[in-house]
């Protein structure tokens, strides 16, 4: 067993644990399903429920729909981007839908011992999950059987993940009245992870992809409109999507190439991911450390105390002063800490254990730690604070620390000061 295998298996031990439980909605067109690779990806969406992801498959059929029409005869007619479904292509829509969803679910029901799937036991469901509504006329065209999402059966759809059953959703949808509809399998992603309060979305598509590895909500509605996505076209037209759920609240919204073999564990099991992330929550999260933080911070502070950078630190310690911590979050990994250890009796206060990740320096993630740090501090009553530094003292003169003497040490501070380390004080009014 590699070191290097061991390394990629511990590192991605954290998103094993944050998405237990966790309610993924991940959707694909039907050209993934003619990808040389279409087998590999089905196999990992099963590994996703071995390791307890609640997921919800919606499919698309496009190509598939396509080619049933040329073979009917047929010429696809679309009007304003919106497909035209007439009883001739509907039944092209049947044909193509119901034959694709054979071909999904005989993958997710291989079990043979020589594959990913061995011992696996999956379990595929669907049925009249979608209600839908016609598109109707529109500009003096009636689009008969094309429609839209009218309503999601979220009872039933919580129901079967939580019997652990993978739900597989096609692009059609059915009215109280008895008749189908076709529709964009998009639609159906969305308001099913709208409906469901989904942890994430997940839209996979041909080409290479966006060249951001992150977007807030207001940068991916700016390239939506300017359309310089600088990634392929599908990946562009997904965008639209990805914001519109962005908008209706889903929290993370992924865009993910099925092209490169494994880019979906990749995208949901490490830290950086190989895909774009659209987020309306806020990715970089700053917030007061608890408990449960320990680990996280002994695991960032190590290396520094290892080259002398920061003083050692035990896990008591920590555990004794978690209340006087700030964390940067990513994506549930602290990337970044500080400390303030208030001495309100001489109304200045110690900034200590600053520590940003190497993978996020040079990125603003400091200042903005130090910022938190200092507005605290005045909160608190403070007037002054300072900071003891041996390796970076340049970065705290930058930020309106001065030099200073040990004598401008709180008293107990200037007890216990190391005089072996050498550290240069330096402080700030407030």
């Amino acid at each position: 067993m590699s070191d290097e295998f061991l390394k990629v298996l511990r590192g991605s031990a954290p998103y094993v644990h944050a998405h237990r439980g966790r309610t993924f909605v991940i959707d694909f067109g039907g050209s993934a399903a003619e990808d040389a690779n279409f087998a590999a990806l089905m196999y990992d969406v099963a590994l996703l429920t071995s390791l307890g992801v609640r997921v919800v498959l919606v499919h698309g059929a496009r190509p598939q729909i396509e080619r049933r029409l040329s073979q009917a005869g047929l010429r696809p007619r679309m009007v304003e981007e919106v497909r035209v479904t007439d009883s001739a292509a509907l039944a092209c829509v049947k044909d193509a839908v119901g034959s694709l969803r054979m071909e999904i679910e005989a993958v997710l029901s291989t079990g043979l011992a020589s594959t990913p799937m061995g011992g696996a036991r999956v379990r595929v469901v669907g049925g009249n999950l979608i209600t839908a509504k016609p598109v109707g006329v529109r500009n003096g065209v009636d689009h008969e059987h094309t429609g839209e999402v009218r309503r999601v059966d979220a009872a039933a759809l919580r129901a079967h993940l939580e019997r652990g059953h993978i739900v597989l959703l096609s692009p059609v949808g059915y009215s109280p009245t008895g008749e189908i509809f076709n529709l964009p399998a998009e639609e159906i992603a969305t308001a099913v992870a709208g409906a469901l309060h989904a942890d994430k979305l997940v839209f996979l598509h041909a080409g290479p992809g966006l060249k951001a590895r992150e977007l807030e909500l207001a940068e991916a509605e700016r390239l939506g409109r300017e359309h310089g996505t600088g990634g392929g076209e599908e990946a562009a037209a997904y965008l639209a999507s990805a914001v519109q759920a962005a908008r209706s609240g889903v929290p993370r919204v992924h865009l993910v190439s099925f092209e490169a073999d494994g880019a979906l564990l990749k995208e949901l099991y490490t830290l950086d991911g190989v895909g774009t992330l659209v987020f309306s929550d806020g990715y970089d999260i700053t917030r007061f450390a608890t408990i449960d933080d320990v680990g996280g911070i002994l695991a960032l502070i190590a290396p520094l105390e290892q080259t002398g950078m920061l003083v050692s630190r035990s896990r008591e310690q920590i555990e004794l002063e978690i209340d006087r911590f700030l964390v940067l979050v990513r994506d549930g990994t602290i990337i970044a800490c500080a400390a303030l250890i208030p001495y309100p009796d001489e109304a200045i206060g110690e900034l200590a254990c600053v520590a940003v990740h190497p993978d996020y320096r040079r990125q603003g993630r400091a200042d903005a730690l130090l910022k938190r740090i200092e507005r605290r501090a005045r909160a608190q009553g403070l007037k002054r604070l300072y900071v003891l530094t041996t390796h970076t003292p340049h970065w705290f003169l930058e930020r309106g620390f001065s030099e200073a003497g040990r004598a401008e040490l709180p008293p107990s501070r200037r007890r216990a000061y190391n005089v072996e380390r050498n550290s240069k004080v330096l402080i700030k009014r407030l």
